[in-house]
């Protein structure tokens, strides 16, 4: 095998961490070596000096062990060997990366560095980690779920990247880069794959000079389609559909030059369209109502529409919790309906002003729509859904003008941002026919105790009042049944930012660097809720006399004459939440009425801020050292939820800050054979932002403080030929300390006290081995494998049940199924092909033990006490052929 043969072999043998053996042919220290970094076709990946990899993480490309930040840089070789076809899957060859993903397919992703992360499942909540594709900023994670092909490298950016990147970066950043044209050579690839649950996958790219040196084209183009890994039946245990399937493509073109006098750039299109659906839910604890028997007696069945043949009876059950987990079984009443579609342009132009300077300019626009409509009771039952008829759409523009370059010992960059964000989501949302016996047995067993065994409207109707005790609601409405009950709500929000930012860096000594930094950063936001329409007379029956009917139901039970007002005041508010549910309720609250009635508004959010960072790097020569200090910023902005003003509460939320302190090494030792990188990081965040789904509504808060804190270590051996071993383990402490909030703070917030942050566990480790090896002069073959291990960690918001005295804080009962206990996944690939890389066949398996955990479990819609999880990826398994020219 030739010399430039066994830097491709290298290459491809890089796993797991920051230390992909990719490298560029320009000089590793000559910032200024492009635009961004991007590496011109897969030839300049051959870099002379294999140990050399080159990032853009300070938006020049630089050698990645002597920037004093911590990154990881993943390759192509990386993300195909462990299975990465998303920015979901990152998780695979970053420890400090983790991701969940809950109700719906565009709207509910959640990214998290070092244990930090934004709660989803809200349009006007932006991610606390920015994406970054090609340069150009992404709103919503959501947007940024198409395929990773044809991708030069991916970089995790870890802690507040706000100075360099803008916007919602307190946590980290995912800077993306995909391949430019090459203006040399022809060339391309295709790459086929089947697996389990019939997945099949075609991925190619062909690479096309126009005028030779000048002028190329790249065309890229995916195509994925995978059935569902979760099992949904109806409410009698009839098969329904399967979930959690992708069924998605992807087209890419770009038009990429370059002209004698340096002027280069490029032009980038791109559509997909995804129609997969997601997300199953799996009820792993048992409502109390069902344990009781209540919803057979209302005619509900037995089960209340669930069909899962395990599930946890009592909170410490953990046998059986995970049986269900590992089950994948769900209940629904319809199958879920999902299509995204989403197109968008960019521009990037380097244009040399002089020797020493460049103007750098990218500039995007992007429109995304989706249209979804699903079960969201979770159960076979016909209660609560999101109907046909709605649909959200996102434009988002973005221009960055940036000027850079060196003078003498100084590194100097100066630009300006400006986006602006358009959202408009309309949701139709409607009670189904067994709404009305649903709340039948939820009251039945709410007032049990009052009168047993069946509460006060079985009494009431076995003394003789006429009204149906399996559905109350038509007595409390005066006659009506919300079975048919809509509404259709349109939420929206314009958002403007704008920023002037500068990064330089001085040389203060050939071995001593002193990197500045600041960005002023000027958020505006308008947002606005609507009710469009609705249709909701049991509501409009139970304000008009449903109390003095609830109270004649109570008289009618046998309750002492005395103990009436008492019963009805303890009793109403259930009753007033249930014949006002408040996603289909009419939009007529005030601040006099408190949930669930809702209530239009329309305002305005503006904020400002001052990011900055101060760093200092040391260059030992074998070790680079280095300290920073940052201050970042995500900006505030509404909750787009329609329950959001109730009682007349702002529907706006503080914007979020963080002061991060981190210290790190980067070494090379052995000729480039061992390299090993160190991070300890202590972040303090104010006005942490969290979203909480309480069963009835969408509640957004700031808890005052929030820490994340720990440290990284990251290395890489060669140790033969052919041979190379990689390890990575995190240790997060990410958690609301004992002091997060004071005694002014709400309940809610308070409780969250002492907790661990959400799917923050403490230890995560990677550990990966890639040998390959040539067969006669023909043939070359590879072995890869990989071993990811992480700690317990929290799945749900909050670790108790909410208190509602200051009496019980800190003394309810835990949130039953809150942790997912300690795992390890593995993952395996072996390849064959010819020595030329031509072609080549690969098996592989992810997952190999088929570990099933839990991303998010939480609080069961409309049913009492019960638990259900959102689960993860199984063992998934196939055959990949790949072809070059």
């Amino acid at each position: 095998m030739n010399y430039r043969t066994k830097i491709v072999a290298a290459a491809l043998c890089g796993t797991v961490l920051s230390t992909p053996a990719f490298a560029q042919n320009a000089d590793p220290m000559d910032t200024s070596a492009s635009t961004d970094g991007q590496i011109d076709g897969e030839s300049e990946l051959l870099g002379e000096d294999m140990d050399v990899i080159i990032v853009t993480a300070t938006k020049r490309a630089q050698d990645v062990q002597q920037i004093p930040l911590a990154v990881t840089a993943v390759s192509p070789a990386q993300l195909e060997q462990q299975g990465v076809v998303n920015v979901q899957n990152i998780t695979q060859v970053s420890p400090s990366f983790s991701t969940s993903q809950a109700q719906n397919s565009s709207g509910t992703v959640v990214l998290r560095i070092r244990g930090v992360g934004t709660t989803s499942n809200n349009i006007g909540f932006e991610s606390a980690v920015g994406i970054f594709v090609d340069g150009a900023y992404q709103s919503r994670p959501g947007i940024a779920l198409s395929e990773f092909v044809d991708v030069e490298r991916v970089e995790v950016l870890r802690g507040p990247q706000g100075t360099l990147f803008g916007r919602n970066t307190s946590a980290g950043a995912l800077n993306i880069i995909n391949k430019r044209p090459d203006l040399f050579e022809f060339g391309g690839f295709v790459n086929a794959t089947y697996g389990n649950y019939d997945q099949l996958s075609v991925q190619g790219a062909v690479n096309m000079p126009i005028v030779q040196d000048k002028v190329a084209v790249r065309l890229t183009g995916a195509w994925r389609e995978r059935d569902g890994f979760i099992t949904v039946n109806d409410g009698a245990g009839n098969f329904l559909e399967d979930t959690n399937s992708v069924d998605q493509f992807l087209v890419r073109g770009q038009l990429g030059w370059e002209t004698d006098s340096g002027f280069r750039g490029r032009i980038i299109g791109d559509y997909s369209e995804s129609s997969g659906d997601c997300c199953g839910a799996v009820e792993v604890y048992r409502s109390p109502v069902e344990t009781g028997g209540l919803f057979g007696i209302v005619g509900l069945g037995p089960r209340g529409g669930m069909s899962a043949p395990v599930v946890a009876t009592n909170p410490f059950d953990q046998t059986a919790a995970e049986e269900a987990t590992e089950n994948q079984i769900a209940s629904a009443d319809f199958e879920h309906i999902a299509e995204t579609e989403q197109w968008g342009i960019l521009g990037e132009f380097e244009y040399p002003l002089s020797d020493s300077i460049d103007a750098v300019y990218i500039g995007s626009y992007r429109k995304y729509e989706s249209d979804e409509a699903y079960d969201s009771d979770f159960s076979g039952l016909d209660v609560f859904n999101i109907l046909p008829g709605g649909g959200t759409t996102i434009k988002t523009m973005t221009h960055e003008l940036r000027f850079q370059g060196d003078a003498g010992r100084l590194q100097w960059m100066l630009g300006g941002y400006y986006s602006n964000e358009k959202i408009d989501q309309t949701v139709v949302a409607g009670l189904g026919d067994d709404y009305g016996e649903l709340s039948g047995a939820l009251l039945a067993g709410g007032s049990a105790a009052i009168t047993p065994p069946l509460g006060i409207f079985y009494a009431a109707a076995g003394n003789g009042l006429a009204l149906d005790p399996a559905n109350p609601l038509s007595f409390l409405s005066g006659g009506v049944d919300p079975a048919g009950t809509t509404s259709t709500n349109l939420f929206e929000q314009d958002s403007t930012s704008w920023s002037i930012f500068t990064h330089n860096t001085f040389d203060v000594t050939d071995r001593l660097s002193l990197t500045l930094g600041a960005r002023w950063s000027d958020e505006s936001k308008d947002g606005s809720f609507d009710q469009l329409a609705v249709n909701n007379p049991t509501c409009a029956g139970f304000l008009n006399g449903g109390v003095t009917r609830l109270g004649q139901a109570v008289g009618a039970a046998g309750v002492p004459a005395a103990a009436i007002p008492g019963t009805v005041g303890a009793l109403a508010p259930t009753a007033f939440v249930l014949s006002c549910f408040p996603f289909v309720a009419p939009a007529i609250g005030s601040d006099a009425i408190p949930l669930p009635l809702p209530r239009e508004f329309a305002g305005e959010f503006k904020d400002e801020e001052l990011i900055y960072t101060v760093k200092l790097g040391y260059d030992f020569g074998a070790v680079n050292a280095y300290g920073s200090f940052t201050h970042g910023y995500k900006a505030g902005g509404f909750n787009l939820d329609s329950t959001a003003a109730v009682g007349g509460a702002d529907p706006r939320f503080d914007s979020e800050e963080v002061d991060a302190y981190e210290l790190g090494l980067k070494g090379r030792f052995l000729d480039g054979d061992l390299t090993t990188n160190i991070a300890i990081f202590y972040q303090e965040f104010s006005d942490f932002q969290v979203l909480e789904f309480t069963g009835a509504q969408f509640q957004t808060f700031n808890v005052p403080k929030a820490l994340s804190k720990g440290m990284e270590f990251e290395a890489q051996i060669r140790p033969a030929a052919g041979l190379t071993v990689n390890a990575g383990v995190t240790y997060t402490d990410a958690s609301y300390p004992d002091d997060c909030a004071t005694d002014a703070d709400p309940l809610r917030v308070r409780n969250l006290c002492g907790a661990p942050l959400t799917n923050a566990p403490e230890f995560v480790s990677i550990v990966g081995t890639t040998y390959r090896g040539d067969i006669g002069n023909s043939l070359s073959f590879f072995l890869n494998g990989q071993i990811r291990a992480e700690s317990d960690r929290r799945t749900s918001t909050q670790p108790s049940e909410v208190p509602t005295t200051e009496a019980q804080l800190g003394n309810t009962a835990l949130a039953p199924f809150d942790y997912q206990d300690s795992n390890v996944k593995i993952n395996l690939r072996a390849g064959i092909g010819g020595a030329d890389e031509r072609w080549g066949i690969e098996g592989w398996v992810t997952n190999l033990t088929n570990e099933v955990t839990r991303g998010v479990t939480f609080n069961t819609t409309l049913r009492s006490g019960s638990r259900s999880a959102f689960t993860q990826e199984p063992r998934m398994y196939g055959v990949t052929v790949r072809g070059k020219f």
